[in-house]
């Protein structure tokens, strides 16, 4: 008799219980199962991204929130317009007054009399070139000496310093009468007054200081998102961009861009070439019109409003992917494209 049939005559119980059926079920479901995951992740491509919060801004700086300060120190007087409101190009804003009252008035006065004292230089000179005209028509007969005729030249030109002199007291003048004379601030485009930084007639601010916070009308939109530095490298100049913006319902795939509902199109504008101080680094959007699929309003989405996006990189299959998740290795492994702008580059090159 074989070793198994002796063991079979201690064990007699035991053989005679056969496998559940169910057993052979679950463990069927499994290997089922076992096969279609390979399956999967052998054959379902999966579009790589990298992904990246952000906020929108405007493309140009101009066009992006800034701050309106005074021109010249002094006391507000007057504020034209609150928090909120909708200003349009050279509508005032603020008046600020000097602490005396009287400066403008006397820095016309002060004009004036630079003015006289120039005109007095100006036909000072004139008499003196008249002079040493005269002398050196008396000089050439043999009237005067020559020591008489070198002071008539000093004298000319004793003048027209005066009269350079006059006249840099006078651009002096005239540069603080018209600093002072801009004592009425006002905007410098359309746009809305966001918030007022200073207070009342009892607020005193300096030349320079922040009086208020202006948002232009009509300013066009990008995204800013940042992307983590180990996919920095990857981004390709005109790259496909997929964004959510806060607010605005969507389900989203990221490696199944077809499937979205809610996203809005975009295309990689530009990428810093330095970090910032987290490490990231920033990746401007550009707004892409695919049919009627055009981004939010500005009602809905308005500057500053939070933002993330999806740079959609190369096809792979599932597998690839979650080995490479697993792995934190970069989507790709690429090689520089000469000519490529803005340090952005490109490749195809799985590693």
């Amino acid at each position: 008799m074989s070793p198994p049939d002796r063991h079979a005559d201690y064990f007699k119980t035991l053989n005679s219980i056969g496998i559940p059926s169910a057993m052979r079920v679950v463990g069927l479901m499994l290997l089922l199962s076992f096969l279609a995951t390979v399956t999967f992740l052998v054959t379902v491509p999966w579009v790589q991204t990298a992904s990246g919060f952000g906020s929108v801004t405007a493309r140009n700086p101009n066009d992006r929130q800034q701050e309106i300060n005074a021109f010249v120190a002094g006391r507000i007087q007057q504020w034209y317009v609150r928090d909120g409101s909708h200003v349009k190009t050279g509508d005032p804003i603020v008046e600020i007054v000097d602490n005396d009252p009287m400066l403008l008035e006397r820095l016309a006065a002060e004009r004036a009399q630079v003015m006289a004292k120039l005109a007095a230089s100006t036909s000072a000179k004139d008499l003196a070139e008249i002079d040493i005209r005269r002398m050196r028509g008396l000089l050439e007969q043999g009237l005067v000496a020559q020591r008489e005729y070198e002071q008539a030249k000093i004298r000319v030109e004793q003048a027209r310093s005066r009269i350079a002199e006059n006249a840099a007291e006078l651009t002096r003048v005239d540069v603080n009468l018209s600093r002072q004379s801009l004592q009425t601030v006002r905007a410098p485009r359309d746009g809305v007054i966001l918030s007022l930084n200073a207070g009342d007639t009892a607020t005193f601010v300096a030349a320079g200081q922040t009086i208020a916070t202006f948002v232009p009308d009509n300013a066009e939109r990008i995204v800013e998102i940042f992307v983590d530095g180990r996919d920095v490298a990857l981004l390709r100049a005109d790259a496909e961009v997929r964004l959510h913006f806060e607010g605005w319902p969507v389900v989203q795939i990221s490696g199944w861009p077809s499937v979205a509902v809610g996203m809005f199109h975009g295309r990689l504008l530009a990428v810093d070439p330095s970090a910032q101080n987290d490490g990231k680094f920033r990746v401007l959007v550009e707004e892409v019109v695919v049919g009627d699929n055009r981004w939010p309003d500005q009602r809905f989405v308005r500057f500053g409003s939070g933002v993330r996006g999806w740079v959609l990189l190369d096809t792979v299959t599932v597998g690839f992917e979650v080995w490479r998740q697993l792995n934190s290795f970069p989507p790709n492994f690429p090689e520089a494209v000469p000519g490529e702008a803005n340090g952005v580059s490109g490749g195809n090159n799985a590693p």
